[in-house]
């Protein structure tokens, strides 16, 4: 933001503070009036919607319309406790879980280590083209994402599955997407290729703003690469490393919406339904908006709690946190 700059003799103490404010807003009208505008964006489409987390706890009809939102009848936590005695909340609540926690043990680490490589090379038109093309993944869609597993797994036309079964590795090909047991490592591996790149933007920003005189202090001692790395870059990036990981935490039961519609199928439901998925499908396939609400209420606070329990973890431990 532009510095404001005062008249002769206005920022002494026997100018009142009202005046100082009102001429710094008409000097930075525009900002102010574009900041205006996207709290507008953010009321509109953030808060206001928020009231309607009301119909978890009613018993609310889409016939009703709008109207329903105040003329429904309250019936508590019965959506809540008709969510936690469903027969599949077992099967749903590990599905969500375990990948969310594949990923973040998994793909979390991934995007660090991929830093500090790309940090280390010196070759500067090499660096730049493994960086771009790093993060390209992040900007196909999964509609994209999933036609490319069909083509290279399907069991019927699947380039690597035909290859495979040709060159004797395999009697028959291998049926990855609608196997079961195979759905979980396809969708942490899916995850990693397609935001390993854009994730480490992050810590390739927070590396550049470590002091180089460190690494030429330690290249003059003697250090190796590994050790610079271990003892320079790492704490240099450790406040970092936290607040991505207790965001990562906030999101372990909150799966990844677009890729498990698009690759689960009837015949892995049994490990690709999660929270999401069931919230979608009950909410639009079923019309019952107000169980949909509840369950999705009920992973919201969840969240929450985990942001914040960790955010306290890491700051009474580890000294470094959110806020």
């Amino acid at each position: 933001m532009r510095s404001v700059k005062y008249p002769e003799g206005f920022r002494e103490k026997n100018v009142p503070v009202n005046r100082k404010f009102l001429f710094t807003l008409r000097k930075q009208w525009f900002l102010q009036v574009s900041i205006l505008f996207g709290l507008g964006l953010l009321i509109v489409f953030s808060y206001i919607p928020m009231y309607g987390i009301i119909i978890a706890f009613k018993s609310y009809k889409v016939s009703s319309g709008i109207a329903g939102f105040f003329t429904s009848r309250w019936v508590g936590l019965k959506w809540f406790k008709e969510f936690l005695t469903d027969y599949r909340f077992g099967l749903i609540f590990r599905n969500t879980l375990v990948i969310s926690a594949l990923k973040i043990f998994i793909s979390f680490p991934v995007p660090i280590i991929f830093a500090l490589m790309l940090n280390e090379m010196r070759q500067p038109l090499v660096k730049r083209f493994v960086q771009t093309a790093s993060y390209l993944p992040h900007f196909i869609s999964w509609v994209i994402v999933v036609g490319l597993c069909q083509t290279f797994f399907g069991t019927v036309n699947g380039l690597l599955s035909n290859l495979m079964v040709e060159w004797g590795l395999v009697d028959k090909p291998i049926p990855l997407l609608t196997d079961p047991r195979y759905y979980w490592p396809l969708a942490v591996l899916t995850e990693v290729w397609k935001s390993a790149g854009w994730n480490a933007i992050i810590y390739i920003a927070a590396i550049s703003g470590i002091d180089a005189a460190l690494y030429e202090a330690a290249q003059i001692d003697g250090t190796s690469r590994l050790q610079r790395m271990w003892y320079i870059t790492l704490p240099g990036i450790k406040g970092v490393i936290v607040i991505m990981f207790i965001l990562s935490l906030g999101g372990l039961i909150n799966g990844n919406l677009e890729q498990a519609k698009l690759l689960s199928n009837n015949f892995n439901r049994s490990t690709s339904e999660i929270i999401n998925l069931y919230v979608l499908n009950v909410g639009l396939g079923d019309f019952r908006f107000d169980y949909a609400a509840a369950v999705g209420l009920m992973q919201s606070v969840i969240s929450a709690v985990l942001v914040f329990s960790s955010n306290w973890f890491s700051r009474r431990f580890v000294g470094a946190s959110i806020y």
